[in-house]
């Protein structure tokens, strides 16, 4: 599979085949037990490639995006009936071969920390139509007011922080929980990396299990009551401690440090465990700085689900072509990746400069133009229009971010969150500061 980052100036259809080849598919289809019975209208690698045109060309329906693509007749529903034949496992094992790291260390100082690729988990959710298919053989969630509207499609992406780039994902066909999902992907994490996560992920039945060789690291947060043994203290202000699951063991370093920005208004104090265990090298005061790039989690998915998409719901009507659509999504999004890290290096920017949003619009007329007149064009003058429509998207670059903090509160409380009255923000840089460690 295409483990690089340069977008070949071609059509869709050239792009997809360099990142899925034709043999590859078919050799999985066969080893997934689907058998080819007749000669189709439309090839199983035909329908994948319409289906994630489909997810970006957002106007029209899958068979008329098929025809563009293939020049083939066919209708919406003798394709939901060759959908429903594509069992899950040829998406999970396509993702597994196609989802890939793209940061550079030169290129992209900012994707790493002391030679790490910086890494994220985090899980999701996905709403599906009211259809009788999701509604028998899927369930809604309960909240304070009754059953949520929409049936839930739960999803675990291990994100390439810096880059907002998918290594790997999980998709919940039978409603599992967001570690069980993690647990699938948490194997997938690159040597020489450092998986950042928020609290859901700090417990010690995840990070003792976690894999230790070939440079493998974590940093989560942590609640306040885990327990611990303390062993040591550091000049830096971290700890060597040692946590447990079971019978299992570990060796971590404990940091307790405060947050705030502005220097005025209240401090939030944050407790992390890491594996990093040389205080020297990566002091307890970077490692504190550095969690805040977790956030880039959440634009990630804000990206995946709101941008990638114009409706609220996926378009699908049942478990299987839901699950279908957020494969396609995903691999879609990895797609587009690639145009905006060619697209902030000829900006000369950062890579998290350029709007994802603005690429998405500018690559799919450029699909759309070039699938209708790459037979009109040289090769040379279509090369010319991509280095164009780059150029377009470097120059709508997004201004350096305000150092701002707004408060964490809501107007309408649900729980213990405090009422917000007065909306207000502070400006001015994060300081953090080191805490006191005691056993």
């Amino acid at each position: 599979m295409r483990n690089n980052t340069i977008v070949p100036v071609a059509t869709f259809r050239a792009l997809f085949t360099e990142l899925i080849p034709c043999t590859f598919l078919y050799t999985l289809l066969r080893r997934c037990g689907v058998r080819r019975r007749c000669p189709p209208v439309v090839s199983a690698w035909e329908l994948i490639q319409g289906l994630i045109f489909h997810v970006v060309a957002e106007a029209g329906t899958l068979a008329q995006h098929v025809k563009q693509l293939t020049g083939k007749t066919i209708t919406d529903g003798a394709l939901a009936q060759r959908r429903a034949r594509l069992p899950l496992a040829v998406f999970e094992q396509m993702m597994e071969a196609t989802l890939q790291p793209k940061g550079e260390p030169t290129r992209h100082p900012e994707a790493f920390y002391q030679g790490l690729r910086l890494c994220g988990v985090d899980g999701s959710l996905f709403s599906v139509t009211n259809t009788p298919q999701n509604k028998q053989q899927m369930r809604k969630a309960r909240s304070r007011r009754g059953r949520a509207a929409f049936p839930k499609v739960g999803v675990a992406v291990m994100v390439e922080l810096g880059l907002h780039n998918p290594l790997a994902a999980a998709l919940g066909a039978e409603g599992e929980s967001e570690r069980v999902l993690a647990k699938r992907v948490l194997s997938a994490q690159p040597t020489q990396s450092l998986l950042i996560n928020d609290r859901y992920y700090g417990v010690p039945e995840l990070l003792v299990g976690l894999p230790a060789q070939r440079e493998r690291h974590f940093l989560v947060r942590v609640r306040k009551n885990l327990t611990r043994r303390l062993l040591a203290v550091y000049p830096d202000g971290s700890a060597l401690v040692e946590i447990r699951s079971g019978q299992a063991p570990r060796l971590v370093r404990e940091i307790l440090g405060r947050v705030q920005r502005g220097g005025r208004g209240p401090a939030t104090t944050v407790r992390l465990w890491t594996s990093l265990l040389d205080w020297r090298r990566c002091p307890a005061a970077e490692l504190l700085a550095l969690y805040g790039r977790r956030w880039e989690q959440e634009v990630f998915y804000k990206e995946l689900k709101v941008d990638m998409r114009s409706t609220p719901c996926l378009q699908s009507h049942t478990p299987l072509t839901a699950m279908q659509e957020i494969a396609a999504l995903i691999l879609a999004y990895a797609v587009l990746v690639d145009y905006r890290i060619e697209a902030a290096t000829m900006g000369a920017v950062g890579v998290l400069r350029i709007s994802f949003m603005k690429t998405r619009q500018v690559v799919q007329g450029l699909w759309q133009f070039l699938e209708v007149s790459a037979d009109l064009l040289t090769p040379a003058q279509v090369r010319l229009v991509v280095r164009r429509s780059l150029r377009r998207i470097a120059d709508m670059a997004i201004p350096k971010r305000r150092q701002r903090f707004c408060p964490r509160a809501l107007r309408q409380p649900v729980s213990s969150w405090p009422r917000l009255r007065k909306n207000t923000y502070r400006n001015g840089p994060v300081q953090y500061s080191v805490g006191q460690i005691y056993a």
